[in-house]
């Protein structure tokens, strides 16, 4: 049954390579204040034109109340047949650091069998596995689908998360593909059925009225950043867990194993350098609180005086497993970072962002559909794993459309170095997704 699908997305390769080359070539940063407004926009403009090719002739670009664009290009279903939406996100991370990447930024290149670039996974990789999916299916398509592309997903703002309530019959549909995360590993089909929730905030520590010489001054005056240092260092303890006063510490991960040594490779643990916790890696990235400092404002090394501060402030982000609300995780972040100050600093805690975990359900048609698609694609079962990241659409989507089932997959691997210098996607993944989701969309219906 799947013998014409896996030879249509076979030849279909060379196409999807040019289409990421396409994709990747548009520095489509969702922050002006970084790139120009019109890479978005022309980004935008080629995912709208493409999926119209590929059949989805309602297509449009919707702005959304953060500024940015949403694509939807849709096509009815049949009388009787379910619908399909299929997510994807076309705005990327920006380089972080041009001079750490070993190929050009924005220039698909392949190098050891990869395909690497800006968004090669992280999601423009995702949005061709969409589109080559559709091409292989041809014209007649036994479902209705709507594929929805956001604008502004790396930004964390929002637009498409208010759009969806006001927009409920635009995109409502009976199963919801979202192609944003990845496998376990190359050639391990995988659902991703948790995602941490996640708080931002920055928090200003101050002590003095100006900086003060560290000769006249220093051993009786406060020094505001020694303090942000002192509260930082209570949020972790010796072994590295993080000990944020009113979050659980000790819950385990229940499904797939993260071997350590794997876990080492995945991250790039230097050697001699312990895995922080003292649960197993699936416990710490996937079912605890993670605390990261993200950033300090401070003096840098060079042209630093010997002066004590009177202000530091640093960005924190705190992730969290199902089963906390942010409510719960800002209260108790922002209630630690005052009890923790010393000296009776002051310390004001601002809330940058925030989203809520999220837990796609086991069972359902859709699940059971394509189960067997990834089974029939890959070779072998698919496996379950959860996912330190957030993603807060999936929350609205699961409250505005209660009964559609939500289904977490996507392209990247832990090789694929999302949000990092050198990201790239094993073009393999893109081919078996898209046959795997050629198959799903052939034999999904309600009726199991």
């Amino acid at each position: 049954m799947s013998d014409d699908l896996r030879t249509a997305v076979r030849r279909l390769m060379p196409r999807a390579k040019a289409d990421l080359a396409e994709l990747v070539s548009y520095r489509s940063v969702a922050d002006a204040r970084q790139f120009p407004p019109e890479q978005c926009r022309k980004a935008a403009e080629w995912v709208a034109a493409a999926f119209s090719e590929a059949g989805l002739t309602d297509a449009g670009l919707h702005e959304t109340e953060d500024g940015s664009t949403t694509v939807i290009a849709r096509r009815p279903a049949p009388p009787g047949a379910p619908t399909v939406l299929l997510y994807c996100h076309y705005d990327v991370q920006p380089p972080v650091d041009d001079a750490a990447w070993h190929t050009p930024v924005w220039e698909l290149t392949e190098k050891d069998g990869r395909w690497y670039g800006r968004g090669a996974a992280d999601c423009k990789g995702n949005i061709v596995m969409h589109l080559t999916a559709l091409r292989a299916l041809g014209p007649d398509l036994p479902v209705g689908v709507t594929l929805v592309a956001e604008g502004s997903e790396e930004q964390g703002t929002g637009g498409l998360q208010a759009f969806v309530p006001k927009n409920t019959e635009l995109l409502r549909a009976d199963a919801v593909v979202v192609a944003d995360t990845g496998n376990f590993e190359v050639g391990v089909p995988t659902f991703t059925e948790t995602l941490r929730g996640g708080v931002n905030v920055v928090v200003t520590v101050s002590t003095l009225k100006g900086p003060v010489h560290s000769g006249s001054y220093g051993g009786a005056a406060p020094d505001a950043l020694a303090a942000l240092i002192h509260m930082l260092a209570t949020l972790r303890d010796g072994s590295g867990n993080t000990t944020v006063r009113g979050l659980p510490r000790d819950q385990t991960w229940q499904g797939v194993d993260y071997p350590a040594e794997q876990f080492r490779r995945d991250a790039g643990v230097l050697d001699g350098v312990r895995i922080t916790g003292d649960g197993s890696a699936a416990d710490m990235v996937w079912a605890r609180p993670a605390l990261t400092v993200l950033g300090i404002d401070a003096p840098p090394v060079v042209g630093s005086a010997a002066a004590i501060q009177p202000t530091a402030r640093a960005r924190l982000n705190l992730r969290f497993p199902p089963g906390i609300t942010p409510g719960t995780a800002l209260d108790a972040l922002t209630g630690h970072l005052e009890a923790a100050a010393p000296w009776g600093a002051t310390a004001v805690v601002e809330l940058e962002a925030a989203g809520s975990a999220f837990r796609s359900p086991a069972g359902g048609p859709a699940r059971t559909a394509m189960s067997a698609a990834l089974r029939d694609s890959y070779g072998r079962e698919p496996i379950a794993q959860g996912n330190g990241g957030s993603i807060p659409l999936c929350n609205v989507l699961a409250e505005t459309y209660p009964e559609a089932e939500i289904m977490l997959i996507g392209v990247e691997d832990p090789g694929s170095r999302i949000h990092a210098p050198n990201e790239s996607v094993d073009p393999s993944e893109i081919e078996r997704l898209a046959l795997a989701e050629a198959l799903f969309l052939r034999s999904f219906t309600l009726s199991r």
